[in-house]
């Protein structure tokens, strides 16, 4: 009896200790939610300021004038998304390992050579006054919100970390981390592959094999690029060799992109242009966007008040994309060519200097220490020529020094707020040159029915300096614009817009292959009327327009197997769905049948290219498509791997793989959907440190998701579409915006994960505010 009232009392005292360090928990965690209602007293507004959520958590700021309003802007991203914009400066800055570790030691290693804090400081210095004194009052709004915080951020509580104030200059290092993610993440990596794979395979053939596919192309313009012809055996016979490609390579990357589309009022059924726009990035928990609307007085806009409705970046105190009741605009990655390397003579006798046009120069040495929590610090000598720092040599052993617009404080400015007063689109292109932004192709439509496409971005290099290097910016008069095309039709997806001395500025960063934009255009011109909804399903249009050929190739292929081993694939990829939905078996097969081809092909190039150079990668963007199917209907010999007896094999040996490697899975070929692989995995970038039960609640379901690339609904388990809009002008009551990831990062916010199932099943979410269910006031 007496064990038993001692294990009852162990027991009753295990309750309360587990009730105690809950509700510890709760409070900590609790402690960090963003305060939604009530009348709080600040320090630095000149007037009151109303913060307005409504169930999705769009906020709504409405304050005297727009430096209030971005004070409290900062205020609510201070409370909302904290984590997020330290991640993102970290990230520029090369600072994260001092934050989560030695895990990230690598990532600052690669970052910390740019020295983007110290670009970004004399960016900020160089600021007009106003947008200076802008940032600062963001700066200011989002220390106020941290401050207020009864309990620091819940990553910090996680990491055993206390968060940093906000700075100024840290805005441009937010901006500095778009450069990074569109910008090949500052390595020109595309570039150094092409370099390797031109300097191991014979000319003739690295031009095939780079070549663009005219057939997908779609480039507003109507220009077109030359077909490529295929080297034939005087220049290179594979099968004159022993040499084979032992090992298949690594799989191909595929090309993710973004979209944006408008029609003009002519085609619309009351005459504003409609804009939309798809931006893909990496998905997260919490979103990389923040959905507002920002209204202040404003005798230009119409009804007297300056209302902005669109998505914020946290960190920046911006409208990055939407509308300003006048005009709607949005943005895709333009994939120009906005890094060089420059090949650098070191001074054989004084190895610190190099030879420069002007003489010898002596090189600028950066001790940069990299902070370590938990760990020893790491030092980074960061040797800075002329033209930028020097990283990984060429294929000869030469140093090389990288270029890139981001290395110039004149690429960092908040001129993109201009679009928040524009009347029309010859305005709104007019803003292009003057931005200090990663160059974007941007596209805008207004309520008079105009459209028009631009480059934005202040920083476009002319290579008109010795050996091509840089010598200056183009100024605006080069910059190519067009505006209400004769069909009153545009569209952009990351691909080769224009052709002949526009494209010789703008230069080929890794355009896409246009099957992607080639669909979108064919979409528009399938309509002569257009609402919201339709853009929407363009938007959302999975069709695997681009895999039909492969489809035709697979069963024609498969009818020449004579082993019978096929048959069951053959009969699973008869009938074409056409489409890239989650249950569907046949686009899976008929993709993965495209992807062994393709690396079958490429196999002895790879091979021979990485046998000089092992680091070598198959350049990003370099798909090869037209080479790999004229090579298909050509056969010629000498590029056929000699592991192949003919070309027929090749085909039929892909086809095996890929009924031996997917029929092996359980349940055989027939259970092989696409959205089997295709399952978002949209997580918040600490949930892997948690427990999964726990990660399960942070992150968003592992649902399959239909899309893929090359269509216009690109998407993979942790990238797409980062936001989905369709504005009209004018019209923004009729007009939809989705997100996916919800509003807020933190667990127990109303907000998680809110408006993602829209987002999941393509259901149209309103631009404008619901009712409003949350109101905070704040006061000076």
């Amino acid at each position: 009896m007496k064990t038993r009232r001692v294990l009852a009392r162990l027991l009753i005292l295990f309750i309360v200790l587990i009730g105690l360090a809950g509700g510890t928990g709760w409070y900590f965690l609790s402690g960090s939610l963003a305060r939604l209602d009530g009348d709080v007293t600040v320090h630095g507004l000149s007037a009151p300021v109303t913060l307005e959520r409504d169930a999705r958590g769009t906020l709504t700021v409405e304050g005297r004038d727009r430096r209030d309003v971005a004070w409290a802007l900062g205020y609510a991203h201070g409370q909302d998304r904290f984590f997020q914009m330290d991640l993102m400066r970290r990230l520029s800055a090369g600072e994260l390992a001092a934050l989560v570790g030695s895990k990230a030691v690598d990532v600052d290693m690669g970052h910390r050579v740019h020295r983007m804090r110290d670009v970004a400081h004399r960016a900020y210095e160089a600021l007009p006054g106003d947008q200076r004194a802008l940032i600062n009052a963001y700066r200011d709004g989002v220390n106020a919100g941290l401050g207020a915080l009864r309990v620091r951020p819940w990553e910090y509580l996680l990491l055993r970390q206390s968060p940093q104030p906000w700075t100024g200059e840290d805005t441009l290092l937010v901006l500095g981390a778009m450069y990074l993610d569109l910008n090949e993440d500052g390595t020109n990596r595309r570039e150094r592959d092409i370099s390797r794979l031109r300097a191991a395979l014979p000319p003739a053939l690295a031009d095939a094999l780079l070549a663009p596919d005219p057939l997908w192309e779609a480039p507003l313009d109507g220009s077109r690029s030359p077909d490529v012809p295929l080297p034939d055996a005087s220049t290179i016979d594979l099968r004159a060799t022993t040499t084979v490609a032992a090992l298949s390579p690594a799989p191909l990357p595929e090309f993710p992109g973004s979209n944006s589309f408008a029609v003009g009022g002519s085609l619309t059924t009351d005459g504003h242009a409609l804009v939309a726009n798809d931006m893909h990035l990496g998905l997260r928990v919490p979103d990389i966007w923040y959905r507002a609307r920002l209204r202040y007085p404003d005798p230009t806009a119409p009804g007297g008040t300056r209302d902005l409705n669109g998505v914020t970046l946290p960190g920046t105190p911006v409208l990055v994309a939407g509308s300003n009741g006048q005009v709607a605009w949005a943005f895709t990655n333009s994939f120009g060519d906005w890094m060089d390397f420059v090949r650098v003579h070191r001074d054989a006798a004084d190895p610190t200097r190099y030879d420069s046009p002007d003489g010898p120069e002596r090189f600028k040495v950066h001790d940069e220490v990299i902070e370590v929590a938990g760990g020893e610090s790491r030092h980074l000598k960061v040797e800075e020529t002329r033209w930028g720092p020097l990283v990984e040599p060429d294929t000869d052993g030469t140093p090389l020094a990288l270029s890139w617009i981001a290395h110039d404080p004149r690429a960092f400015n908040l001129n993109l707020m201009r679009m928040e007063h524009v009347t029309d689109v010859s305005q709104a292109l007019d803003v292009g040159p003057t931005a200090g932004m990663p160059p974007q192709n941007l596209l805008a439509g207004d309520s008079q029915g105009h459209v028009g496409w631009t480059i934005i971005g202040n920083a476009i290099p002319l290579r008109d300096g010795p050996d091509g290097t840089w010598r200056g910016i183009a100024s605006p008069d080069r910059y190519p614009r067009l505006v209400d095309p004769a069909d009153g039709r545009l569209w952009t997806a990351n691909n080769r817009t224009v052709g002949g001395d526009a494209l010789a500025l703008l230069g080929n960063g890794g355009h896409d292959l246009g099957a992607r934009a080639r669909q979108i255009r064919d979409d528009l011109r399938a309509r002569d009327r257009f609402a919201p909804a339709d853009m929407l399903a363009i938007q959302t249009d999975d069709r695997a327009v681009f895999l039909t050929r492969w489809q035709g190739l697979l069963q024609e292929t498969l009818a020449k197997d004579t082993s019978g081993s096929l048959a069951t694939l053959r009969r699973l990829t008869a009938t074409w769905g056409g489409r890239a939905d989650p249950s569907s078996v046949d686009y899976r097969l008929v993709r993965t049948f495209r992807q062994n081809v393709r690396e079958a092909v490429l196999a002895p190039f790879i091979a021979r290219t990485k046998a000089r150079f092992p680091a070598f990668e198959w350049p990003r963007a370099a798909l090869a498509e037209a080479a790999i199917w004229r090579m298909l209907h050509e056969r010629p010999m000498n590029l056929l791997d000699p592991r192949w007896k003919d070309w027929d094999d090749l085909l039929l040996g892909a086809a095996r793989k890929t009924a031996d490697d997917l029929g092996k899975l359980p349940g055989g070929l027939e259970a092989r959907s696409w959205g089997e692989v295709n399952t978002a995995h949209i997580a918040h970038p600490l949930s892997a440190a948690l427990p999964g039960w726990l990660a399960h609640y942070l992150d968003m379901p592992a649902e399959p998701l239909p899309g893929d690339t090359d269509m216009p609904r690109v998407q993979a388990p942790s990238f797409g579409a980062s936001e989905r809009f369709g504005i009209s002008p004018g019209h923004e009551d009729r007009s939809y915006l989705e997100l996916p990831g919800g509003q807020s990062g933190h667990p127990l916010s109303p907000f998680h994960g809110a408006g993602h199932d829209d987002w999941v099943h393509g259901r149209a979410t309103p631009l404008l505010p619901g009712a409003t269910e949350h109101r905070l006031r704040l006061t000076p």
